[in-house]
């Protein structure tokens, strides 16, 4: 099949061991990012599968319809960025692996470098000492320290683990049934969703974005943390409410963001004032940015090509298309 694939910004698939099971298709690697429907649909004209990378590229209907050749729309993970309905109505299988045996380590690693990044203020203290003005205030020890934990799956999982070795104590808010996984594991669930806010030293969201979580943090559940307190978002930024998390930080509480998403990505310029913003640490979407993800995430992906070129698809989105 003729493959391309999209937004591989560092050249980085093609030096993957997974990059070898797709030996035998005629592979094109965009390396750059392209928003411009019409160069997109010039670019892919010839494609027959297409992989994204993650939701970089969104996948609409225009484009769709400007793509005769195309067959196959493989990624993995949750889709808010394809234009399913679109894909049938253009005889377009997408395949996303939705589900996978372990968390992502390298985003749940992340996670904890930005909540030990936050508490000692190690972007803030490198600057300090490069400015010639040696050490801030002091920082926060995270041992007996309360991580608030919002959504009970792997990610949030790990990270509790790596919150346990630092001597943390670790609770927990998600969707009701989450809480009662929770709950049934032994683990410690907040007495509310106040609670959970106003008595956590760090809360991290650990959510996916669907229609029904868009928003799910709001600007009430932030001005509940204390003005010490740090808020990690390293899942989706439309899983905060607008305008939240400017609310937050110009009324002190809490008094730290640690941001790894952001509304508009990629950013070719600082154009969001929270990048800017001293009590933000902000990092460019790198959760699962690591080699050894990419090769696992990858290998994923490359199987569902595979076996749509075999005649037997898996993970189908929409199998509909193949009737």
């Amino acid at each position: 099949m003729k493959v391309h694939i999209l937004d591989d910004w560092f050249d980085t698939l093609r030096t993957l061991p997974s990059f070898g099971l797709l030996d035998g298709h005629e592979v094109t690697v965009w390396t750059d990012h392209a928003e411009d429907t019409a160069v997109l649909a010039e670019r892919l004209a010839e494609a027959e599968a297409l992989v994204l990378f993650r939701e970089r590229t969104a996948i609409t209907a225009d484009l769709l319809g400007r793509l005769p050749n195309l067959r196959l729309i493989s990624q993995r993970g949750v889709y808010p960025h394809v234009d399913v309905p679109a894909c049938t109505a253009n005889g377009v299988l997408l395949c996303s692996n939705m589900q996978s045996d372990a968390p992502s380590v390298a985003a749940a690693e992340l996670t904890f470098a930005l909540i030990l990044a936050s508490a000692r203020e190690i972007p803030q203290q490198m600057a300090s000492l490069r400015a010639g003005r040696w050490q801030l205030a002091p920082g926060q020890t995270l041992r007996g320290r309360r991580l608030g934990l919002y959504g009970y799956g792997r990610i949030a999982r790990q990270v509790a683990a790596y919150a346990r070795a630092f001597g943390m104590e670790v609770v927990w808010w998600a969707s009701e049934a989450g809480r009662a996984r929770a709950a049934a594991n032994g683990e410690t669930v907040a007495e509310s969703r106040a609670a959970f806010f106003a008595e956590s030293d760090f809360v991290s969201l650990h959510v996916r974005l669907k229609p029904e979580t868009r928003g799910i943090v709001t600007r009430e559940d932030l001005l509940a943390m204390k003005p010490a307190a740090t808020f990690v978002n390293t899942s989706r930024s439309g899983l905060v409410e607008a305008g939240a998390l400017e609310a937050a930080l110009a009324a002190g509480r809490p008094g730290r963001l640690a941001l790894d998403v952001f509304d508009r990505e990629p950013m070719a310029a600082p154009v969001d004032p929270l990048v800017l913003h001293p009590n933000v640490i902000a990092t460019p979407h790198i959760g699962f940015v690591t080699e050894d993800e990419l090769d696992l995430q990858f290998a994923d992906i490359y199987a569902q090509i595979n076996a749509y070129a075999g005649g037997a698809p898996i993970h189908m989105i929409n199998p509909e298309t193949r009737d």
